[in-house]
């Protein structure tokens, strides 16, 4: 890219540039929050979680003080929980360690847990001013384009070459405009599919564009197949009440609240599963009662098929779990962070539970 190309690029975002409440403050805490739930979400569905979010984590020592169970309600149906889970330990770090002030140096905020090279480039120029490339799918798509770089997007070495080239030409004054307003052709214009080429400013100055071969960059080694897993869930009921438990803090899923269960092997039909998985993970037999429903659910490197079961402790079993629980009735769900797969059959339990 040509220094020229900045001044024509900044025009268009004056120009173009979305009204989005993350660009109203240069408040590193705002900012960083904002660029935290961007990642691999869309602006729309961010919008209303970070209003919601600053609403309750005014601040970040409201942030630090808060419990993880309350920081990943107010995440919940957002996704990455891990992304939550890792603001929150940065944040109570930066309050430990820092005295309750975000890291002067970019070196020290990138090593924060879930920050890195690209939210520490994104936040800094943004938010104070920083001339550092923030690389990210949208900004590697425009470049790779603009300049038919064959190199997979998928290779580390790849951001690198990005990175340098844009080092050469981002502008001292206007750095954090300049990373918004490439993340902002990317996502608006320069789309992986069905681009708006004609609407670019770069259109004629474009590579990939004058050569007709734009469907062929950025270039992306396939991904491996997806699998896709058979899962039984058991909603336990006691009354008018059911079981849920609290996972592990690390992991998939770390910190929130399920329904007891697991993958089915293979042969095994949904409802042995179901009560194999039962008595490993709880010590106990269940009577099944009824199938309530069955949900697919994609995450990013699987997928699951989810039958969700009515059940009742056979006799008088004790539950036996190293698993924070607790019985709930169905209005007390909302107290509690789920992940997303579960939320999509909860009208069917509201209603199973008004019907008995």
């Amino acid at each position: 890219m040509r220094k020229e190309i900045v001044k024509e690029l900044l025009f268009w975002f004056d120009q173009n540039q979305r009204d989005l409440p993350w660009r109203k403050t240069k408040d590193l805490y705002s900012i960083w929050i904002s660029e935290i739930m961007l990642q691999q979400t869309q602006v729309s569905t961010v919008i209303p979680y970070y209003q919601q979010f600053l609403s309750k984590f005014p601040k970040l020592k409201t942030l630090a003080s808060a419990s993880e169970e309350e920081v990943l309600k107010y995440w919940e149906g957002l996704g990455y929980y891990s992304r939550a889970r890792n603001l929150h330990r940065a944040i109570q770090l930066i309050e430990s360690q820092h005295k309750g002030q975000i890291p002067d140096r970019i070196e020290q905020f990138q090593k924060l847990p879930g920050v890195g090279p690209y939210v520490a480039a994104a936040v800094f120029s943004i938010g104070r001013g920083i001339p550092v490339p923030a690389v990210d799918g949208n900004v590697m798509r425009v470049f790779c384009r603009f300049k038919t770089l064959g190199m997979d997007i998928r290779e580390p070495q790849t951001r690198k070459k990005i990175f340098s080239e844009l080092q050469g030409i981002i502008p001292q004054e206007r750095c954090g405009d300049f990373n918004q307003a490439l993340m902002e052709l990317g996502s608006r214009i320069c789309k992986p599919k069905n681009p708006k080429c004609l609407t670019c400013p770069f259109h004629t100055e474009c590579r990939a564009y004058r050569s007709g071969k734009i469907d062929l960059f950025p270039v992306k080694s396939p991904r491996s197949i997806i699998p896709e897993y058979p899962v039984s869930i058991a909603v336990i009921i006691k009354g008018d009440q059911f079981y849920i438990q609290k996972r592990p803090s690390r992991g998939h899923l770390g910190g929130l609240w399920e329904f007891p269960g697991g993958k089915a092997r293979s042969g095994e039909s949904p409802e042995r599963a179901l009560r194999r998985e039962i008595f490993e993970e709880l010590g106990i037999r269940v009577d099944i009662k009824t199938k309530l429903a069955s949900i697919k659910h994609a995450y990013t490197h699987f997928k699951i098929k989810l039958s969700f079961f009515i059940c009742e402790i056979s006799g008088d079993n004790q539950i036996r779990t190293d698993y924070p629980f607790q019985w709930i009735s169905i209005h007390q769900i909302k107290d509690y962070p789920f992940p997303g797969a579960n939320h999509k059959f909860f009208p069917l339990l509201r209603a199973y539970f008004n019907e008995n």
